[in-house]
């Protein structure tokens, strides 16, 4: 069920229009900022986090030039947006477990944004715990059958020699999961054998999914997803719903 949710979602980002797109790069860009900075080094080879963004970039097909112009502008910057990570949690429509990611330079705009997102759409914000323990963070890589032509045995095989905890087939996926710590040093190893990626990175994976009957629920929850995805602070939305195959829409 995981894979399959999980999946949905990449073809939804998959099928994003332009501007959208760039919207992504402009998000993916303020985590290498942050990662320069946190990380101490413009070094990916010295500075994991860096590495592991540089990754995510290129799974989102972020120009390389793009990445470079970036990160020399962050290594070059002393007083530079001063980001800072802050993480919301809370319930959408039908009580959705729903936790929000964002780097932020005004923390008072970013919460008020998210709480009139929850509120707008049938949910509210709660208090920081009050749905992280439904979620393990776990690095979670997918590869696209299309694009990885190899025997399900063989990755799997692949994937746990590499270091990784468990191994997941689905119709159009095949997910592997590890330890978070884990997650840049599996993906290393299989890019290295020839494994391309949809996606790689550390993820908070729901313990168990909620479906929603209601198709008029199923229309709130999903504009409460772009509505939070939308929004130029937040850089990851986490939830527990089942989403259908195709949501259904006005």
């Amino acid at each position: 069920m995981s894979g399959h949710n999980k999946w949905s979602t990449i073809k939804q980002k998959k099928g994003k229009n332009d501007a959208a797109r760039a919207k992504i790069f402009t998000k993916i860009g303020r985590e290498l900022i942050v990662a320069v900075r946190d990380g101490g080094s413009a070094d990916p080879a010295a500075n994991s986090k860096l590495r592991d963004c540089i990754a995510k970039a290129k799974a989102n097909n972020v120009p390389n030039e793009n990445i470079e112009r970036i990160i020399k502008k962050a290594a070059g910057e002393a007083g530079g947006a001063n980001y800072e990570a802050v993480t919301y949690e809370g319930y959408g429509p039908s009580g959705i477990a729903v936790i929000v990611e964002a780097l932020t330079d005004n923390r008072n705009r970013t919460a008020g944004d998210v709480r009139h997102y929850f509120d707008k759409f049938g949910g509210n914000m709660g208090t920081p715990g009050c749905v992280s323990f439904m979620f393990e963070q776990k690095g979670v890589l997918v590869l696209d059958k299309e694009d990885n032509e190899v025997e399900e045995d063989k990755l799997m095989e692949d994937a746990l020699e590499a270091g990784a905890a468990d191994f997941e087939a689905d119709e159009d996926i095949y997910t592997v999961y590890t330890e978070p710590s884990d997650m840049g040093a599996v993906r290393d190893d299989l890019t290295a054998k020839g494994y391309t990626f949809a996606s790689a990175e550390v993820e908070m994976v729901p313990s168990t999914y909620t479906k929603i009957d209601d198709p008029d629920v199923q229309v709130k929850m999903q504009k409460l997803l772009d509505m939070l995805e939308d929004n130029d602070d937040v850089q990851n939305v986490w939830h527990n719903w089942d989403m259908p195959e195709t949501p259904d829409e006005d």
